[in-house]
């Protein structure tokens, strides 16, 4: 088997991080809309809409490995374009969608074309990368996406707020969009297989009956899909709801909540940055950097709920992701270097545990948020990206680079300048949230009590509810007034 350039080929790394801009730019007016959608229009509850949310995720957790195994049978961009096709019938789907279990049929059906994506495009980004700047080449994509995503998101709430909450021509928007990222692939991206010196894996070396590839554990790989699961699941305890905490705690409008994510490609710009550092310097610093971010963000997300606090929250949580994306993707193309032949399907494995947790994320959330409110779900998500820090630590100090071995000065950070970082980090989260939070303080945050001494009235209870008697309920429901 040939092995991949230092390099890594150029034009088609191009594509591949011009199919994820498209797509990103069509399924991010998607991703906006959908939990308003199914809140306003369908009446489903604060757990519900996080189920619904979680449901292509649950759906793509069974069928990764499977899928993964496909594509290195059939070939990736194959894999790839049936997965773009799929993903543009779910946009269509949700625009004539009458009852909730038709939401649900969507979302699974989407789960279906993550489960054939994912695989495929880290596959395709493991060969045409380069060895040498692997991680920079999963950082352009990453920051290609997220701007995309971003603008998308922002389009959409102004979308339904010129449109009075058109939902079906968001969709419809969405569905045209996404056209262009299947003839990009049709066109554009290669075929690995099809490049001289490399073979296509044999019909009985997939069906084998030994689901774990050669020449890599199955504890470490179960450790890292763990580690996966650890950091999407406290990253995507906000994400998920993040529309309805916006609009339903914070006070915002749907158009407020979609310019905060405005924010979000500046945080992206760093992820170049970050893939550099990952691939120079040391992977399991920037690794840690997504679970530090997860525990400032909500810091800042509960001592300053209005809009300010919410953008400063969301940065650093984008900032977390442009870190974690680009070393993440490094690291399992690493491993899966082991057994090229089954590439798709190790990437498949590990990409399973960060869906997983990007599932029970909003899940739990939405459980946490009806039942005891926001500010106890910003308290567990802390507690959780601590946990996660902790075990990424553990886990990666195992795991040396090919090229050179951990030295005394890397360890030092990994055992003790990390942990202490993580506390420093909840200090400054505080002071930061202190300062979006101005002076006044909404949203539950305790006013110092005025003495009544000096014969004047005490200060009227600033009012952030909502007029609309449905938004009104909620609010009361999570402790957002």
């Amino acid at each position: 088997m040939a092995r991949r350039p230092a390099n890594g080929d150029r034009g088609a790394l191009l594509a591949i991080v011009a199919e994820g801009f498209f797509s990103r730019l069509s399924f991010g007016l998607v991703t906006f809309a959908l939990p308003l959608y199914a809140f306003e229009r369908f009446g489903l509850s604060l757990a519900q809409v996080g189920f619904l949310a979680s449901f292509n995720m649950i759906v793509a957790i069974a069928l990764k490995p499977l899928m993964g195994g496909l594509a290195d049978r059939f070939g990736l961009k194959l894999s790839l374009n049936v997965s773009i096709a799929l993903r543009s019938v779910v946009t269509l789907l949700l625009a004539v969608a009458a009852t909730p279990w038709q939401l649900f049929t969507a979302r699974g059906v989407h789960g279906v074309s993550v489960s054939m994506r994912d695989p495929a495009i880290g596959a395709l980004l493991a060969e045409h990368g380069g060895k040498k700047q692997i991680a920079q080449s999963f950082a352009w994509y990453q920051t290609a996406k997220t701007f995309a995503g971003n603008a998308s998101k922002i389009a959409s709430g102004v979308l339904l707020t010129l449109t009075a909450n058109n939902y079906s021509l968001v969709f419809l928007v969405a569905f045209a969009l996404s056209l262009v990222p299947l003839l990009v692939v049709v066109l554009y991206v290669r075929e690995p297989a099809a490049l001289p010196g490399i073979e296509r894996v044999s019909a009985a070396v997939v069906a084998a009956p030994e689901p774990r590839p050669e020449g890599v554990k199955g504890s470490t790989i179960a450790s890292f899909a763990g580690l996966g699961f650890l950091v999407s699941g406290s990253a995507y305890m906000m994400n998920g709801l993040f529309p309805v905490f916006a609009v339903v705690y914070a006070g915002l409008t749907p158009a407020q909540a979609s310019l905060v994510y405005a924010v979000s490609p500046l945080m992206a710009l760093a992820g170049p940055g970050f893939g550099w550092l990952s691939d120079n310097v040391s992977r399991k610093l920037v690794l840690s950097v997504r679970s530090v971010a997860n525990i400032l963000s909500s810091v800042v997300y509960l001592l300053a709920p209005n809009f300010a606090g919410v953008a400063v929250g969301r940065g650093l949580d984008d900032l977390g992701k442009a870190a974690f994306k680009p070393a993440w993707g490094a690291l399992m193309a690493q491993l899966s270097d082991y057994d090229k032949k089954r590439r798709a399907r190790l990437f498949g494995y590990m990409s399973s545990g960060e869906d997983a947790g990007e599932a029970a994320g909003p899940i739990v959330a939405g459980l946490i948020a009806s039942a005891w409110g926001f500010p106890v779900l910003l308290g567990a998500r802390i507690a959780i990206a601590a946990i996660t820090e902790l075990y990424t630590v553990f886990v990666t100090h195992s795991l040396e680079s090919d090229s050179r071995t951990v030295t005394g000065r890397e360890t030092y950070k990994l055992r003790v300048a990390i942990p202490v970082r993580i506390v420093l980090g909840v200090l400054v989260g505080f002071g930061a949230g202190w300062a979006v939070n101005d002076v006044r303080k909404p949203g539950g945050l305790v006013e110092p009590a005025r003495s009544l001494s000096d014969g004047e009235p005490a200060p009227a209870k600033q009012d952030r509810c909502s007029s609309d008697p449905t938004l009104r309920a909620i609010q009361e429901q999570t402790g957002g007034c």
